[in-house]
């Protein structure tokens, strides 16, 4: 048993027109003892996301920005950027969020060297049709599970044989792994890991070639029955003693609908896809009021994390609403995942 602790809400809607109907899924990071927050903050009517910002001292919001940091610019995103996650690697902070258009979601990234600038590289996953994925995935010579086909099926049905890969839920490792970036992205139902040396490698050609050895590059498929529509990567890996904390979250389908929940992981330092320890329950699942009511019901969604004297905070949106903590002792959840091989 892992004994996490409720922090209640962090970060609620305000007055600010782009963040008035709800906050959520906050990237987190403490530099100098100050913790900045990325959150996906949405607006009322058309429900256009963008990226917002605010620092916490301790668990309250001391500054807020009155502005959105990223928003809307291109065609590929008019309906959205959302869901940030953000990582410093070789003094760069590397922000990564999905973009939206109203059909296709895709992940892109921007770079600053003082978290308050900002510059967005664009899309770097994969612009290729399910059709086209669906028969790559057949040249995997490591065996895919049928639901990757299954949500081929799914998605095509219906968003029409045009539609996207569906990719979200990505970050890179804050350390290169042999010297090569390692970018843990989604392709339903699980979590896989891409390298590379530049991002300029990531294309057309680069994803097609992966996709067609996808099978070699996963990092979890859905296992347990609290996870048993699909999972999805939370926040950036956090590097222990006992190998790379991952953080994800899990996704069942069930009687009252789908129920997302927080799970944890262990993977080997130097192989990520070798899986030390997985927990066999949830972290934590949806219980408070806010967590099981609000614009999606029975949300928890982790996508920030902080360590700081010993103690795991993790962030993450309740409800697709608003946005809370809950905390818990680093040792006693390695301990746990190391119990269960």
């Amino acid at each position: 048993m892992i004994s996490v602790k409720s922090e209640g809400i962090i970060l609620e809607s305000s007055h600010n027109k782009f963040e008035n109907q709800a906050v959520l899924n906050p990237a987190c990071i403490e530099i100098n003892g100050i913790n900045h927050m990325f959150y996906r903050a949405v607006r009322q009517g058309d429900m256009v996301s963008s990226i917002g910002y605010c620092q916490l001292d301790g668990n309250k919001a001391v500054k807020r920005s009155g502005k959105p940091v990223l928003f809307p610019e291109q065609d590929y995103e008019k309906m959205g950027v959302e869901d940030p996650r953000i990582v410093l690697l070789g003094g760069v902070y590397y922000l990564f969020y999905t973009v939206y258009d109203g059909k296709n979601a895709l992940f892109a990234y921007a770079t600053s060297d003082d978290l308050v600038r900002f510059t967005k590289h664009g899309i770097i996953s994969p612009r290729i049709t399910y059709a086209e994925a669906a028969k790559l995935f057949g040249f995997s010579k490591t065996k895919l599970l049928e639901r990757y086909f299954f949500f081929d099926a799914f998605t095509r049905d219906r968003g029409g044989d045009d539609i996207l890969l569906w990719e979200k839920d990505a970050f890179i490792f804050p350390k290169k792994i042999n010297n090569r970036f390692a970018l843990v992205h989604r392709v339903l139902p699980g979590i896989q890991v891409i390298y590379f040396d530049d991002f300029k490698q990531l294309t057309l050609a680069y994803w097609r070639d992966y996709l067609r050895n996808l099978g070699d590059y996963v990092l979890l498929d859905p296992k347990y029955r609290f996870e048993s529509r699909n999972i999805g990567g939370g926040c950036p890996p956090i590097e222990t003693k006992d190998g790379w904390l991952l953080i994800y979250h899990a996704v069942e389908d069930s009687p009252r609908g789908k129920i997302y929940r927080a799970a944890a992981a262990l993977l080997d330092l130097a192989d990520p896809t070798r899986v030390i320890g997985r927990l066999k329950k949830p972290l934590f699942s949806p219980t408070e009021p806010w967590e099981k009511q609000g614009d999606v019901n029975n949300v928890v969604f982790p996508t920030g994390a902080v360590v700081k004297a010993g103690r795991l905070t993790l962030y993450y949106g309740a409800a697709d609403k608003l946005i809370a903590a809950k905390s818990m002792d680093l040792e006693e959840l390695l301990n746990a995942l190391k119990n269960n091989p």
